[in-house]
């Protein structure tokens, strides 16, 4: 499928844009955040990616605008994963919460790049080879089935082996220099405790693109609605982190919620040839699995709170056993 190269221009450049604004103008001084900033920014990002998803049903008509929906509400409802990771990875480094959103903010801008290389990968995989469609949709239903049934393990990031390597290649501080990356000590460049927490928050992204870009695919194989409802996705991160840290422990349920969606999008990529299920569809299915994981992690967390002599679970207790 191929679309104006000036649309791409237009949404890249804009994207670009909004970043430089936000860095230079709302986040020049390292802060700390609180619920009600985040509640902002989150619907500042929601109502830019909403915005562009009117441009797009001007542009391309209600067909394409209802297929980047569907996707930004996968890859924005997968994001709550993210923030279960980024949660630990920010508590075993002991990363002070003002200097959090400068390793988010960078994080997101490494994560663009990536998803775009991701994106026009997967786009010529599966236009070169057919049958790539439904190994995608096989992996997203192994992936959701894992989700699923998987107990709760305790993640030791401690012991991840790309920060074992990192640490063993490159000189690291003990110490933080403020929300400076790297510091020069000793007659060399070092790198501080702040630049390994972002090596690990670009990794996890990675790692977590490779389940939400195959699932966009299974929505649309068009790669500008790919790219753009992820991008616009990762936008919203840094704030639904925010938003998210004080009350994930109380969505106990997204977890399956969210493995339901991975394989019902690889049964929808199964089926695609032989019965397609259109997208207005899909989106009702997914709006509905996630609304009633969030009605059920609501109420269960109530059950719980009337419960006599249960203590409640921190945000880093629940992203330690959560994954």
């Amino acid at each position: 499928m191929h679309t104006n190269p000036w649309f791409w221009i237009i949404f890249n450049a804009g994207v670009l844009a909004v970043l430089a604004i936000d860095l230079l103008a709302f986040q020049r001084k390292a802060h700390a955040p609180s619920a009600k900033e985040a509640a902002i920014w989150t619907a500042v990002w929601l109502a830019l990616s909403l915005g562009f998803n009117g441009l797009i049903l001007h542009w391309m008509g209600p067909g394409k605008a209802l297929e980047f929906l569907t996707g930004y509400l996968v890859e924005y409802s997968l994001s709550v994963d993210n923030v279960l990771v980024f949660i630990l990875i920010f508590s075993n480094f002991a990363v002070p919460v003002a200097y959090q959103h400068r390793v988010l903010f960078w994080g997101v801008l490494s994560a663009l790049v990536l998803r775009g290389i991701m994106v026009a990968v997967g786009a010529a995989i599966v236009a070169e080879f057919h049958w790539a469609f439904y190994v995608f949709g096989a992996f997203l239903i192994v992936m959701g089935a894992k989700m699923l049934f998987s107990g709760k393990e305790k993640v030791d990031i401690a012991r991840n082996p790309l920060l074992k390597l990192a640490r063993q290649i490159l000189p690291v501080t003990d110490k933080y220099h403020g929300e400076r990356f790297s510091v020069h000590q000793q007659g060399r460049w070092m790198l501080t405790p702040l630049a390994m927490t972002l090596i690990m928050v670009e990794a996890t992204d990675a790692i977590f693109a490779i389940d939400s870009i195959p699932a966009i695919f299974g929505i649309t194989r068009d790669p500008f609605i790919v790219y753009t409802s992820s991008v616009c996705a990762a936008l919203g991160l840094r704030s639904l982190y925010f938003l998210l840290v004080g009350i994930i422990h109380k969505l106990a349920f997204m977890k399956y919620g969210l493995a339901i969606v991975l394989a019902f999008i690889g049964i929808k990529m199964l089926l695609n040839e032989f019965y397609p299920i259109p997208t207005a569809i899909s989106l009702t299915i997914i709006g509905s699995i996630l609304l009633i994981a969030i009605g059920f992690s609501l109420l269960a967390k109530r059950q719980h709170n009337s419960t006599p002599g249960q203590k409640p679970t921190s945000a880093s207790s629940q992203a330690t056993h959560a994954l």
